[in-house]
């Protein structure tokens, strides 16, 4: 007989709710939710760009990054 197929899910850590983690956390989660709206919003508002390098804005997060980094040119 064969072991069942949630062998993958036995090693995973158990997942915590929200109404279970700390009053600090929950407003870190909340802050952080409201940071991306935010950024995603303003996103949105912006001008589609034509023959642009494509993907994200990259001064979306109010400097210049490529990949995740922050970099000048």
């Amino acid at each position: 007989m064969t072991a069942p197929d949630n062998a993958a899910t036995e090693d995973a850590a158990p997942q915590r709710r929200f109404e279970d983690l700390p009053p600090a956390a929950q407003r870190a989660l909340l802050e952080a939710e409201a940071r991306r709206r935010e950024i995603d919003a303003k996103g949105e508002a912006m001008p589609r760009e034509i023959d642009g390098r494509g993907g994200l804005e990259p001064t979306r997060y109010e400097d210049w990054e490529i990949k995740g980094l922050t970099c000048d040119f």
